[in-house]
């Protein structure tokens, strides 16, 4: 067990708890030492049947615990800052589910922390860059085969918000995913938002704007427009589409079962991320658990994180506002390399 990469899981959740599991029977190379929640009950049953793990009510309790050798964070946004500072100042890998922090003020505090350690410590959540579908438009738009991107079509429909759902979150949580998905996609940066807001559904609750459309415009002059309907009420289905020079290229299509009976043919649809992403969450943390056990951290940064949280804010200023609000990004540390805008573009590399 010795060979094992000790890791405490921070938040006993719906996330939480599924990484519990994942950690300790589908992905090799690593166990769970500790767990924490401020609801003990909760993390004493998410590690129920396991052996030889440590429960705290306390987060840092947790990350010092016996046998910790990496952190994986899956509470409530408002708890990552200290979490993460607390696991840089250790020097421990970690993978936060996103966001980084609840804002860019404090994601960039975490950034700084990491970069007084010199080197990467942190991967952030977003899983859709371990997708096999996501991963092969990727590797296509890379190739050069279609051109240039021009567009993204990008769809994301929830079952049912949960009741403590703002108009907000809609682009801070769910479009923080196609946020990152665009900027890792195309190889650009956001540098404006607008959104533009339907009479919301009658599906919706009292007072929440759903569904939404965003618009994203990147450095490399490309348009990105994500419909955001989180109380569809029929699945969580995710969505996009890259209309190039040459060609497009769509995800999402993919079907599980179809059943054809009495003349009629019904198709399933996934209900919640966790379903639609399962593999995807598997690859990720698998990916990072391998490269903590060789002390590496690959995959989305806390610098990717941190321009997620800034975008985000611009899209939530643009829907209280209603105009086109303009993204002030800072200059990208070092530590975190340069984007390469032809990496996914289409255009020939030097």
């Amino acid at each position: 067990m010795s060979d094992l990469l000790g890791v405490a899981v921070l938040g006993a959740g719906h996330m939480g708890a599924d990484h519990v599991r994942r950690i300790g029977d589908t992905v090799g190379g690593a166990r769970v030492v500790a767990v924490a929640d401020p609801d003990t009950a909760r993390a004493e049953a998410a590690v129920a049947g396991r052996e030889d793990v440590s429960v705290h009510r306390d987060a840092v309790a947790a990350v010092d615990a016996p046998g910790v050798a990496a952190v994986l964070v899956a509470s409530p946004e408002g708890a990552h800052e200290e979490a993460l500072l607390a696991a840089c100042e250790r020097g421990l890998p970690v993978l936060c589910e996103k966001p980084l922090t609840p804002d860019s003020v404090s994601a960039l505090r975490v950034v700084e922390a990491e970069a007084r350690r010199g080197r990467r410590l942190i991967q952030v959540g977003f899983m859709r860059r371990y997708d096999t579908e996501y991963a092969a438009l990727k590797r296509l738009l890379g190739s050069g085969q279609l051109g240039r991107a021009l567009l993204l079509h990008c769809r994301h429909r929830n079952v049912a918000s949960p009741p403590h759902f703002t108009s907000s979150m809609l682009i801070s949580s769910s479009v923080s995913h196609e946020i990152d998905a665009a900027r890792w996609l195309l190889g650009q940066e956001i540098t404006a938002v607008t959104v533009l807001r339907p009479t919301p559904s009658a599906g919706a609750p009292q007072g929440l704007l759903d569904p939404q459309l965003v618009l994203f415009e990147t450095s490399g002059g490309a348009v990105v427009d994500v419909e955001v309907f989180v109380n569809s009420g029929f699945g969580y289905e995710v969505q996009c589409e890259a209309v190039c020079e040459r060609g497009s290229a769509r995800l999402g299509d993919a079907h599980t079962m179809v059943v054809r009976s009495g003349g009629r043919a019904h198709e399933e649809v996934a209900q919640d991320y966790l379903v639609r992403f399962a593999d995807a969450y598997d690859r990720e943390v698998r990916a990072w658990v391998a490269a903590a056990r060789e002390g590496r951290v690959t995959g989305p940064s806390a610098w990717d994180g941190y321009a997620a949280a800034v975008v985000a804010e611009a899209g939530v200023e643009a829907l209280r506002t209603g105009g086109r609000v303009t993204v002030a990004m800072p200059e990208r540390p070092a530590l975190y390399g340069a984007v390469d805008v032809r990496e996914a573009s289409g255009a020939p590399s030097a």
